[in-house]
């Protein structure tokens, strides 16, 4: 009996193992090169940190991310990030979670909602990465007249609607340099090469078009090949600037196609966990923007170095 007695209570003084943090990642889907590699990114970083991570794709459709952030507080999960596919409508479904006591981080994309709602945002400066692309291309064109058509982002998402903004007021006051056409291309390829097709079309075949401006690469890769199909020399014919820094594009740099990109950092995750990895120590309170770097690329960067840096990352 004594013994029975001593070898539950040295099994009980053992502290049990602490259970990994469960976080879910309602991601928006795979609709760019650039969104494969946050989430390969993301699993990376919850594999190397212990974390339980539990993914849903939502095929770009905000009712699926509602869907899954619901099922994700049904299931107790610690945390949950958000890649919101649009700005607005979030504020019933993030209460829910603030009810349910887990905190949200935002990546990548900011939302229309209270900031007490979640607890910090991770991301670059969306309207300063179309400030950089507009202002690379004021320094390109040096006066010259330049006509620019531009491939918006999904319709409502904060990147269209501060990526052009941005662009536009590095633009400002540049009275050369005019936005001719603006159309969204849904950030896939297959769009940026469809409504470029309409864009070459309208404008005298292209001849007419000094610039392109996409809101990702993704949209410029698959505009570069409506451009060769016209008959044109993209990155010549036709300046070519996005945002993103995708392995594609790179290549495009290095054959001449492309000319500039504005980096947007996939590794949104890392800095995430490590604001959740101190909330969940002390209760540490992170700012509400966590800020990544918005750099810029052209051809003289060594493309094809920057390429085989990257894609290798699941773009």
């Amino acid at each position: 009996m004594l013994k029975t007695l001593l070898a539950t209570a040295a099994i009980l003084a053992v502290p049990a193992m602490a259970a990994a943090q469960t976080v879910g990642f309602a991601q928006i889907g795979s609709e760019s090169g650039w969104r494969a590699a946050e989430t390969t990114l993301t699993r990376q970083q919850a594999e190397e940190r212990g974390i339980d991570l539990r993914f849903s794709d939502a095929q770009q459709r905000q009712e699926n991310q509602i869907a899954a952030i619901r099922s994700f507080i049904a299931q107790g999960v610690d945390a949950i990030l958000l890649a919101p596919v649009v700005a607005t409508g979030w504020d019933s479904v993030l209460e829910e979670a603030k009810d349910a006591e887990i905190p949200v981080v935002l990546l990548d994309r900011r939302v229309d909602s209270s900031e007490d709602l979640y607890l910090t945002a991770v991301g670059s400066d969306l309207e300063h990465e179309g400030e950089v692309a507009g202002q690379w291309l004021v320094d390109e064109v040096a006066g010259e007249d330049c006509r620019v058509v531009e491939l918006q982002g999904t319709t409502g998402s904060s990147p269209a609607i501060l990526r052009k903004s941005g662009f536009e007021k590095a633009i400002e006051g540049h009275d050369n340099i005019e936005i001719v056409r603006s159309q969204t291309g849904d950030f896939t390829r297959s769009r940026g090469k469809q409504v470029m097709e309409s864009f070459l079309q309208a404008e005298n075949g292209g001849a007419e078009i000094c610039a392109l401006y996409a809101h990702n690469d993704d949209m410029a890769v698959g505009a570069i090949q409506a451009i060769k199909e016209a008959g044109l020399n993209p990155g010549e014919d036709i300046l070519v600037v996005s945002i993103d820094a995708v392995p594609d594009i790179f290549k495009a740099m290095a054959e001449g196609d492309a000319n500039a990109t504005v980096e947007l950092t996939p590794n949104m995750a890392g800095p995430a966990f490590d604001a959740l990895a101190a909330y969940w120590k002390d209760g540490t309170q992170p700012a509400k923007f966590i800020q990544t770097e918005s750099k810029l690329y052209t051809a003289a960067d060594d493309p094809m170095a920057e390429y085989e840096a990257r894609k290798d990352l699941g773009y």
